[in-house]
């Protein structure tokens, strides 16, 4: 808007409708520009844009513009099969790559798989299972070219927790496999609706400092876990926590250690942890630690069997049956007690799968600068757990450092795994009967050193220098897995998480800003100790939307800044505050709850004899005021552009100054 009649646009030219910034009091006041109000948006189109943004940000079905018939078609089945658009251009050169990525990966998930199968108590050749059929099955659906597919310890342990929290493998081994199908399809059918529905910013709720807790937390449990193979104990608690943990070793130090298998866990186990050191030290030799748990296992067993160390109470693996894959379909429950307790397993263990696998995903795509879609990857893994509950597979996830073994043993395509299923494949036709000798110890050797990379110190120790509520949240989290349960440990990741969503919505931050020197800019006092306050004015910003949950909060806040700043002035015998500025650019909506708190806000300021005056309100929010009519109630010529508009309008001095 200008200070002269002359200087305004005529009303033909303008692309929106606008009001002015304030009555010109004085014809020495310079150029301040209208403040826009945008045109009446349709309704339907403001709803259709604000489902889009919602559910569709990434504008998916951007490539099906301007396309014939026939080519929408085939996009689509790619869409849903990649492999069909990147494979036509596949050749020899990233075979050799995918078959040196898929070889070396195998090497490091066949003896994994049977761990992680035993942490969630079952057979070993469940754990094999899964490293056989959803490899083949996210090659065909899945988008990212690097992640490995196989079991991985801290779902096989929260999946074996809930597990057994409803049934004693022990006991009923029956029921609790079938309970176990059951959950991995539930898991399966959660994951693909999240993906179809585009639902999948909702496992964003869980912060990244929770996971690090809960994660780190589950990875020490695990390690706990590994004690009982670790040093032949043969009576061990069910319990999870490190008090009955402990408790159950120390109890066992005179009668239930057995020393040989502590000689083997031990040798192996450094052995492990100096091969990872090897292959951080040197990236070239990314190889020895991909290889070393496979060495292990075929020198362990060897060792065994040659001394006969089972007859001097090593423990052993025994039977591992041959063959693939048989069908589970008819054992999954679809009635009964179980069905709902396998539902609730299911969609917790396959929420807290997809939370880090997608991660993973996103982690490795920006590492070779290509775009991740999270929700086909989410119906891709979903379609993996819905058919691997009909093939006798337990819960799988991206492994993570498989999937970083995969990436730097040079993968170039998803047929890395398909490579590894292969070799799966043989290993289960083939090689199982090879296992019978594997001592537990080696296996518990194996699990220890995978897991404690999941322990991130450095994270937790950024984590700490950032932010100290999100380290209340990852310790929150970490100790309630370590000292009560996996299924304590998360519901606290997730309570604190939700937690501090609540407290920022509710308590969003407000600051009082003043001038900085020989600027026109306004910023606030506490970072800027230089900034002036402006005599006669209080100039507030709200950092956040206004909703209902926080208008009211706002609205008091702003009260307490102006009463405090009324005592200050008096105290220093100062002139009192006669405009209050509200800058309102970080205030990106506002709902009917936080109109009405504007409106308390107004008739609290005129018993106060205070004028109340905002600055810079965006599009939606100016919108809603014209609307409302509060706009009309405090008058159009108390809203500015700018703050500095709204200052050299109100404040006399600096007016006479310009």
């Amino acid at each position: 808007m200008g200070p002269h009649s002359t200087d305004e646009v005529p009303e033909a030219k303008e692309d929106i409708r606008s009001l002015s910034s304030s009555h010109r009091h004085t014809t020495n006041l310079p150029y301040m520009h209208k403040v826009g109000v945008p045109p009446k948006q349709n309704l339907f189109k403001e709803f259709k844009t604000t489902v889009k943004e919602t559910f569709f940000a990434d504008d998916p079905l951007r490539s099906f513009k301007d396309q014939s018939k026939s080519r929408k078609f085939i996009l689509g089945i790619q869409a849903i099969f990649p492999i069909l658009e990147w494979g036509r251009s596949y050749n020899l050169t990233k075979f050799r790559g995918d078959l040196i990525a898929g070889l070396t990966i195998a090497s490091l998930c066949i003896p994994q798989d049977i761990g992680y199968a035993k942490l969630a108590s079952l057979e070993p050749q469940y754990g094999l299972y899964s490293s056989f059929v959803p490899p083949l099955i996210y090659a065909f659906m899945g988008s990212s070219r690097d992640i490995a597919i196989g079991p991985v310890a801290v779902v096989s342990l929260l999946l074996g927790s809930l597990l057994r929290a409803e049934i004693d493998p022990t006991e009923n081994p029956a029921e609790y496999l079938r309970l176990a199908f059951t959950a991995t399809f539930f898991a399966g059918i959660t994951q693909a609706t999240l993906g179809i529905f585009r639902l999948g910013f909702l496992i964003d709720f869980l912060s990244h400092a929770a996971i690090v807790g809960f994660m780190g937390g589950a990875a020490f449990t695990i390690a706990l876990q590994q004690l009982k193979g670790f040093l032949g104990i043969k009576n061990f608690t069910k319990e999870t926590d490190i008090i009955s943990v402990m408790h159950s070793v120390w109890g066992s130090v005179h009668h239930g250690w057995n020393w040989q298998t502590i000689v083997i866990g031990a040798t192996f186990l450094g052995f492990l942890l100096f091969a990872k050191y090897i292959g951080k030290k040197n990236k070239k030799f990314f190889w020895v630690p991909a290889i070393a748990p496979l060495i292990s296992v075929v020198l362990s067993t060897f060792f065994v069997y040659i001394t006969r160390a089972d007859k001097k109470g090593v423990q052993i693996v025994k039977h591992i049956d041959k063959g693939i894959n048989p069908s589970s379909a008819s054992q999954i429950y679809f009635s009964g007690v179980y069905l709902l307790k396998g539902f609730k397993i299911g969609v917790v263990a396959g929420m807290i799968a997809l939370t880090e696998a997608v991660a993973i995903g996103r982690t490795f795509a920006s590492m070779k600068d290509y775009q991740l879609d999270g929700n086909k990857e989410m119906v891709a893994l979903g379609a993996i757990s819905i058919v691997g509950s009909m093939t006798s597979l337990l819960m799988w996830q991206q492994v993570p450092l498989s999937s970083a073994v995969n990436y730097m043993a040079g993968c170039r395509t998803a047929v890395s795994n398909i490579v590894m299923s292969c070799v799966v494949f043989l290993t289960l036709e083939f090689i199982t009967p090879l296992f019978k000798y594997t001592p537990n110890a080696i296996l518990a050797s194996i699990i220890i050193s995978a897991v404690i990379g999941l322990i991130d110190y450095d994270a937790a120790i950024l984590i700490w220098k950032i932010d100290k509520f999100d380290f209340v949240a990852c310790m929150g989290a970490f100790f309630g897995v370590v000292f009560k349960s996996v299924e304590i440990g998360l519901l606290i990741a997730v309570a604190i998480s939700f937690a501090k969503i609540l407290l920022q919505v509710t308590r969003p931050r407000t600051a009082i800003l003043g001038k900085l020197p020989r600027t026109t800019v306004y910023r606030n006092i506490q970072q800027y100790p230089e900034a002036t306050k402006i005599p006669g004015l209080l100039i507030v910003r709200i950092d956040s939307a206004i909703y209902f949950s926080n208008s009211n909060y706002v609205k008091e806040r702003i009260l307490r800044w102006l009463t405090d700043e009324e005592e200050h002035l008096k105290e220093a015998n100062l002139p009192r505050v006669q405009f209050l500025i509200v800058e309102m650019s970080p205030v990106t909506d506002i709902d009917t709850s936080g109109i009405h708190a504007l409106e308390e806000l107004h008739r609290s300021l005129l018993k106060r004899d205070v004028k109340l005056v905002l600055a810079n309100p965006g599009q939606v929010v100016v919108d809603k005021l014209h609307a409302s009519k509060f706009a009309d109630d405090i008058g159009e010529d108390k809203i500015f552009l700018t703050v500095g508009d709204a200052v050299v309008t109100c404040s006399p001095k600096l007016a006479e100054e310009v």
